[in-house]
């Protein structure tokens, strides 16, 4: 039987990547809500982000959006970072709020208009140069709206060519991560819709291009767990961007819709090698807090991975094994079921107690103040938003 000590030096192992943009403000496409305290600049995302890791321990970098996070001086923004106790962490590209893409980026049929989207990526790749980070992240909002609007067959040939001219500019220990998702805003097709061409693009490209899994960018009913494990089967599983939807891509917190589902997504990362320090494979949320306060929703989505990495981590194997193999039906379902069903948040409590954290650092970061300074202090400017 497994217990939670035995599993506390995995657990120590854990860390999930904040989204910078995560913590500006947000919306629907019918509305975009501001709050009081929302950063104004790549620093104040990063300053809020700090708090995270600070009452949890879990979150050590924040990934950058190019160009919501443009600075001047790279360098000094990977110190403010430091001072933080965080640092820079993946690097995403945006090609889909230029009005020059509204037909495609990599994809464009136009030869110019292709070159400007790989210039901007040759553009992140300098600035992952200048902040040490090691992925580039690649989401495309390329397809189209209608049948024959387009040639699907040449704009998977203009994909390939492009991508392979942005991997052949990074550099030797850093990766391609392409991200996948099945629509919007394309609906007729998406040129990466889903884990099976973003595995064909990247497996063409060589051994440090990988595949993105965005646990919300599937149709409803999907097997997510067979994606990661087929995709760890084959050592393309490059990272994920944790979320959770009800209908569609949501980017709700991570856990809220399906906290089932998650605990199987982490078992199967555990079960195919993809946890822990050995494994390369990144864990970042991707996630938008639209009603909810910032820095809280981002808090209790990392303690909702830790709570079901760790009844993942509580599944007894061997006795799960010899049920498989035995033709135990009820028996190996009831041995996974065990494990979700444990509650472990009173031991993760001390766990964090006895790391010098706060047990409960839901409220523990309600107490600090941090909400009322920043809401007091950043008056004035223009807070971050979708586009800044």
């Amino acid at each position: 039987m497994t217990t939670f000590e035995s599993i506390t030096p995995l657990l120590a192992q854990q860390a999930i990547e904040l989204p910078s943009w995560a913590f500006g403000n947000s919306g629907t496409r019918f509305k975009v809500f501001g709050t009081p305290g929302t950063p104004r600049t790549p620093q104040e995302k990063i300053a809020d982000a700090a708090q995270v890791n600070k009452y949890t321990g879990l979150s050590p970098t924040v990934a950058l959006h190019i160009p919501w996070d443009k600075v001047d001086d790279y360098p000094a923004l990977g110190a403010f970072a430091a001072d933080h106790g965080v640092a820079l962490g993946t690097i995403n590209s945006n090609t889909f709020q230029d009005d020059d893409y509204k037909f495609g980026s990599l994809t464009h049929a136009d030869p110019n208009i292709r070159q400007k989207a790989i210039d901007h990526h040759y553009e992140c790749i300098d600035i992952m140069n200048a902040t040490g980070s090691g992925d580039l992240k690649i989401w495309l909002a390329d397809g189209t709206n209608y049948p024959g609007q387009q040639d699907l067959r040449a704009r998977q040939d203009r994909l390939a060519d492009s991508l392979a001219q942005i991997y052949s500019r990074i550099g030797a220990t850093q990766r391609l991560v392409l991200e996948y998702k099945f629509f919007e805003p394309a609906f007729y097709h998406t040129d990466v819709p889903d884990w099976g061409t973003s595995y064909a693009q990247v497996v063409a490209l060589g051994d440090r291009a990988l595949v993105c899994l965005d646990t919300g960018h599937h149709a409803p009913g999907t097997n997510i767990e067979f994606i990661v494990m087929q995709l760890l089967r084959l050592g393309k599983l490059g990272s994920f961007d944790f979320n959770s939807r009800f209908y569609a891509d949501d980017d709700l917190i991570v856990g809220a819709a399906d906290p089932f589902q998650l605990f199987r997504i982490l078992y199967e990362v555990i079960r195919g090698g993809g946890y822990g320090t050995d494994s390369s494979v990144a864990f970042m949320l991707d996630q938008c807090h639209n009603v909810e306060d910032k820095i809280p929703g981002q808090i209790r989505s990392v303690l909702n991975v830790q709570e079901m990495t760790a009844r993942a981590l509580l599944v007894d194997r061997a006795a799960l094994d010899a049920a498989q193999n035995a033709g135990d039906v009820l028996g190996a379902n009831g041995i996974l079921m065990d494990a979700f069903y444990t509650d472990v948040r009173t031991d993760l409590a001390a766990w964090r107690e006895s790391r010098g954290l706060d047990g409960d650092p839901m409220t523990a970061y309600a107490a600090s103040g941090y909400q009322a300074h920043i809401a007091a202090d950043r008056v004035g400017g223009q807070q971050a938003s979708w586009g800044a």
